[in-house]
């Protein structure tokens, strides 16, 4: 459940410490109040309807949506991070044949669980914000992947097509305009590698879910070898208000360059764990206030702060960052898709990396050698010094053999891999020594 605590509605918006941020997910926690005749209630399907022109208005053409979106700067929530309105503008608007969109809905990411309650508590947002970006891109057909492993969040979104369907929002002429958009719901079956984009397009396809070569990028060729656009289902959910309220006053609720709020999924040693939406640019100082503080009293000692791919930063580092993706690539890691594990001081850090280790030597697709070897070696080893048998040399070796695997992958896992093992000796090398030379760890427990 989301802690909505300091929130409070006021209609179409919601107020967090006096400042109107977009309501992405604002709606009823307990689950009945999803549907569309509550969505509309909430200023639901207005975005579509001003584009269209169909309240009395001139409409927008697909230019001024794009370039809406791009004052905004509203960035890829799924990740990288990369600016929306400039990746929708990479789309060929002349291409006389069939072009798709997708929606990323394949949260597979440890720690991450935002993006499902999205779709459970308010479907028809992410509904409508890719009508929009059809619109924008001259698209007529549209696809959301969801997570195979979260099938009632996949008929939830299936339920709301429907009611979009009947009500006219989707299909052809959309309320008897000359837009058509046709959009489908479609499940994986729950393997990590699909949150990449290509393995993604792969898997929707029919086909083995492993990464392509890129270039071609989507963009030119995509789904079905055709000019496809793939956005998170965060992303989508954000558009809406933008048109509602215009791309400046998204960009003035965060900071530069990192428009509008942002959901942050924390889990680990907080007395609140939970999805949180706060403004882009917020102290994680007060995101961590927000979720009670560090669990039971103790210190706060380390932040995975974008989810298990991204490096680890120390408590001493995290406290000075604000929770944006310019501030924590500057701090040394990366935002991503804003998931937070919280660590205090009773947690091996050695441990931790032998837990990471092994998730990405499971997920690897095994398409590339550098990954497919490399991410055992890095387990192994992690192992090995966890349970008593590391060498001294093992913690350059471990060093050396992410050397060898980032950047050297067709996809990002192999980085994934690589860079929190890097993260967590350069910040923890200490640990790693005690374990080799004591056999056991610093911290007197770990729960």
């Amino acid at each position: 459940m989301l802690d909505l605590s300091k929130f409070q509605s006021t209609g179409q918006e919601t107020v967090f410490h006096g400042r109107h941020i977009s309501p992405q997910i604002y709606a009823d926690l307990n689950g009945s109040n999803w549907g569309l005749q509550d969505y509309q209630a909430r200023g639901g399907y207005q975005a579509l309807r001003k584009i269209l022109g169909l309240d009395g208005g001139e409409g927008m053409t697909p230019e001024q949506v794009i370039a809406d979106v791009k004052l905004s700067a509203l960035r890829g929530r799924g990740g990288a991070g990369f600016p929306t309105g400039l990746k929708w503008s990479f789309m060929p608007r002349a291409f006389p044949g069939q072009k798709y969109l997708v929606c990323n809905s394949d949260e597979g990411e440890p720690g991450t669980c935002k993006d499902r309650e999205i779709l459970m508590y308010n479907p028809h947002i992410v509904i409508e914000g890719m009508a929009i970006a059809a619109y924008a891109m001259g698209i007529s057909v549209g696809y959301n992947y969801i997570h195979g492993e979260i099938f009632e969040v996949y008929k939830r979104f299936e339920a709301a097509l429907e009611e979009a369907r009947a009500a006219g929002f989707l299909g052809n002429n959309i309320m008897g305009s000359n837009f058509s958009f046709q959009l489908h719901g479609h499940h994986g079956f729950g393997a990590y590698i699909c949150g990449e984009e290509t393995a993604l397009l792969e898997s929707l396809e029919g086909k083995k879910g492993q990464p392509r070569f890129k270039p071609p990028f989507p963009a030119s060729f995509g789904l079905y070898g055709k000019p496809t656009t793939i956005n998170n289902t965060e992303t989508f959910a954000a558009v809406p208000w933008i048109i509602r309220n215009g791309g400046q006053a998204f960009l003035d609720v965060g900071k530069p360059n990192n428009g509008g709020t942002k959901l942050y999924s924390v889990s680990g040693d907080v007395e609140r764990p939970g999805n949180y939406e706060i403004p882009m640019g917020t102290p994680f100082s007060t995101l961590l206030e927000l979720c009670g503080g560090v669990r039971g009293g103790k210190k706060l000692k380390a932040v995975i702060p974008g989810g298990s791919s991204s490096p680890v930063l120390p408590a001493h580092i995290m406290m000075d960052c604000t929770m944006d993706y310019d501030s924590i690539a500057k701090a040394g890691s990366m935002l991503g898709s804003g998931a937070l594990i919280v660590m205090d001081e009773t947690r091996c850090m050695v441990k931790s990396l032998q837990r990471l280790s092994y998730f990405y030597m499971h997920e690897s697709c095994g398409q590339c050698t550098p990954c497919r070897e490399g991410t055992g070696w890095l387990w192994r080893m992690v192992d090995r010094i966890e349970t008593g048998h590391g060498r001294v040399e093992d913690i350059d070796l471990l060093n050396s053999v992410a050397d060898n695997i980032q950047g050297r992958t067709i996809c990002a896992l192999g980085d994934a891999a690589a860079m929190p093992v890097r993260a967590f000796i350069k910040h923890y090398r200490d640990e790693f020594l005690h374990h080799i030379e004591h056999k056991t760890c610093t911290v007197p427990t770990y729960v």
